[in-house]
């Protein structure tokens, strides 16, 4: 059978597993299990598929009707323009943190931190843009760090380094930059979810159950300490939680409190400073 007929077929598995983007998933997979670069497909689709990759075809089908990412099926994601591991162990990364990267960069820092930095592609994308910098990314999950370290090498960065830590419990050092994409859904909010979220990403790095907002809390409480004079700090938030994190932020001192919105103008981030000579624990 032509790759042509297997496509069509492909695509109407799909379909009827709910998947939104049928057609663009059944592409990349078929060039997946062929062997060939997504871009080149077109020039093979009247190719005979071999039975092994008729067979892989199959396989990968049947894992998206599943549900499974494609990012976990690929094995990555672009973000930032560049190409990041991403296994279950890890989110995967969402066009709307680019906001969070687009702000980082924004004012030159010179040593970064990441809370909860899964992937490291925050960390990472963040690093590049700024060659003089250096970072350290926090995660509890070991796996994720592992992850995490693979994506440095994957960019030949050396600047970056990675410590398992529940929150700011293992930190020390001050950083003029600190950054988090932490769990945000609250618990009522996770049913609703797209199985491909609910069912296949890291719970613990969805929610922290209750409000939502366990983790903003504990990174206002202890993050100050751990950041310099005129320091920033950026939070990705969920698109209601604007208020309640920047509410947290300014009980405990910080200023300059602003909140940007993603491209679908949904509030995205809230930003903050440390007062100029506020101390900082070394």
């Amino acid at each position: 059978m032509s790759a042509t007929l297997t496509l069509r077929d492909a695509i109407a598995t799909l379909r009827a597993a709910g998947i939104e983007d049928a057609p663009r998933d059944a592409r990349l997979l078929l060039a997946k299990a062929m062997g060939v670069p997504a871009d080149r497909l077109t020039l093979h689709l009247q190719d005979p598929l071999t039975p092994d990759a008729a067979h892989s075809f199959a396989t990968l089908i049947a894992t998206r009707a599943s549900r499974q990412p494609m990012a976990q099926i690929l094995g990555e994601r672009l973000f930032w323009g560049r190409s990041f591991e991403v296994t279950r162990d890890t989110l995967d990364p969402r066009p709307e943190t680019e906001v969070l990267v687009q702000q980082a960069i924004a004012q030159p820092f010179g040593k970064m931190l990441d809370l909860g930095t899964g992937s490291g592609c925050i960390l990472i994308s963040c690093l590049l843009a700024m060659p003089m910098a250096t970072g350290l990314g926090i995660d509890i999950s070991d796996a994720a760090l592992r992850v995490a370290t693979r994506n440095a090498a994957r960019h030949s960065l050396t600047r970056a380094r990675f410590l398992e830590s529940d929150w700011l419990r293992a930190v020390t050092g001050s950083y003029d930059l600190i950054v988090s994409n932490p769990p945000y859904i609250a618990a009522a909010e996770m049913a609703a979810l797209a199985p491909e979220v609910r069912d296949w990403e890291p719970k613990r790095a969805l929610t922290p159950g209750g409000d939502g907002l366990a983790a903003y809390r504990i990174i206002a409480a202890g993050a100050p300490a751990r950041l310099m004079a005129r320091g920033r700090i950026l939070l990705e938030i969920g698109p209601t939680q604007g208020a309640a994190v920047s509410a947290l932020l300014q009980a405990q001192g910080l200023e300059n409190i602003t909140v940007l919105a993603d491209l679908d103008g949904r509030d995205r981030v809230v930003c903050a400073t440390k007062p100029a000579g506020a101390a900082c624990d070394l």
